[in-house]
């Protein structure tokens, strides 16, 4: 939940979606219909967004739900945390625990409180992170990937440095098999 460009959440009886307006974004499933986790969920592939159970919530006892809490695992590496680029662990056993809910004294602030517990941290990590309404927005496809730093090249992720150069994303990464490459000038 990174801010991207714009996203918007759609509410249905047994799951929540949450659209990015970047194309390149995969969209979150939230499921609130109670179930369980998968018994197979460890002999799945991991996917880039995991899997998520939510539920909603009556904090304020007023009869009407006004959180979505949320866990999601099974989320796929490597990760980095937010724009740090500092690596996540590579086990995909990262749990992210989310607490979404409008601000009370301004309904146009949507608050996302975080909580990240993963083997790479010595502890949980919390962030909140707040996002502003917008009204009368304009949808535009956004599926631009330029700039991208990342490169996967036989089933590792590498980044290009500000230079240009390829690195390796995390301590002791192999290089790549650069065999079929000839050197520049030759």
């Amino acid at each position: 939940m990174t801010p991207p460009p714009r996203f918007e959440f759609l509410f249905g009886p047994s799951v929540t979606h949450i659209l990015f307006e970047d194309m390149t974004l995969s969209p979150r499933r939230i499921y609130t219909d109670g179930r369980d986790w998968p018994k197979d969920l460890k002999t799945r592939e991991p996917t880039f967004v995991g899997y998520s159970l939510g539920k909603w919530l009556d904090t304020a006892g007023d009869g009407r739900y006004d959180t979505l809490e949320i866990e999601t695992r099974h989320v796929r590496g490597p990760r980095t945390w937010d724009q740090t680029r500092i690596p996540m662990a590579d086990d995909n056993e990262a749990v992210f625990s989310e607490r979404i809910y409008l601000d009370e004294n301004n309904p146009n602030i949507l608050h996302d409180e975080n909580t990240a517990t993963d083997t790479s941290l010595t502890r949980p990590w919390t962030v909140t992170k707040n996002y502003r309404r917008q009204e009368n927005v304009t949808w535009e496809k956004n599926n631009c990937v330029e700039g991208n730093a990342y490169i996967t090249i036989n089933k590792q992720v590498y980044v290009l440095s500000g230079d240009g150069l390829l690195m390796p994303l995390k301590k002791d990464q192999p290089p790549p098999d650069l065999r079929y490459f000839k050197p520049a000038g030759k």
